[in-house]
């Protein structure tokens, strides 16, 4: 019975967590410039160990000469690495990015597959990936993106005790309701740029401070 009590207090403070996000990042969305689910694909592969905003001035002219699956199947693989060059990890991100075209063409009928398992097939797509994938490009919500931002907050926040993402993730998925899933993990990205950064949490001014185990040691 306490281990009830204890779960249903940890999920009421998420809840308010969340409320507070809302209140403070009302307009959160996905950053990356994308038109079709093929190029959002794209670019969350290249959001890899890089900023979006790098990844959005890449992907201008990526896409004008590449913009969809097809095109990008059969590009030069050296033009598509020079191309992303920039973003950091580049001939494997390149790599990547025509063979999960190709399988796209060849399997998936240039388009992007709306199921979970169908998409981690694809070369370069984890569940981070996916996640991001299905939730923006198809309003589809199968679970929680977990990201170095997400990862450390979810942990500072004592949302979760481990550090393997898909354990993090399935921890967020039984406290948060199914339609904030996808835009917890943005807002938390926000907040862990703007206020509770990586070497130096600004604790002082956090609208969570009182809600955050951290915040008090």
């Amino acid at each position: 019975m306490s281990i009830t009590r204890k779960w249903s207090a940890k999920q009421q403070r998420t809840l308010e967590i969340l409320i507070r996000l809302k209140r403070l990042y009302p307009d959160a969305k996905c950053t990356l410039n994308y038109e079709t689910p093929v190029q959002l694909l794209v670019a969350t592969i290249l959001s890899a160990q890089c900023t979006d905003e790098r990844v959005n001035q890449v992907t201008p002219e990526l896409f004008r000469q590449f913009p969809d699956a097809p095109a990008l199947a059969n590009a030069d693989l050296e033009v598509l690495e020079n191309l992303v060059r920039s973003t950091g990890f580049y001939r494997n991100k390149a790599k990547n990015i025509q063979a999960a075209c190709q399988m796209i063409v060849t399997e998936f009928g240039g388009q992007i597959p709306k199921q979970m398992e169908l998409l981690l097939k694809l070369p370069g797509v984890a569940r981070k990936t996916a996640n991001v994938v299905l939730a923006h490009a198809y309003g589809i919500y199968q679970g929680v993106t977990v990201d170095t931002h997400v990862k450390r907050l979810s942990q500072r926040l004592g949302l979760t005790e481990h550090t393997d993402p898909i354990r993090i993730e399935r921890d967020l998925i039984r406290l948060l309701p199914q339609e904030d899933w996808e835009n917890w993990s943005i807002r938390l990205i926000y907040h862990g740029r703007a206020v509770c950064q990586a070497r130096k949490p600004m604790c002082d001014v956090c609208v969570l401070a009182d809600l955050c185990p951290s915040s008090q040691e």
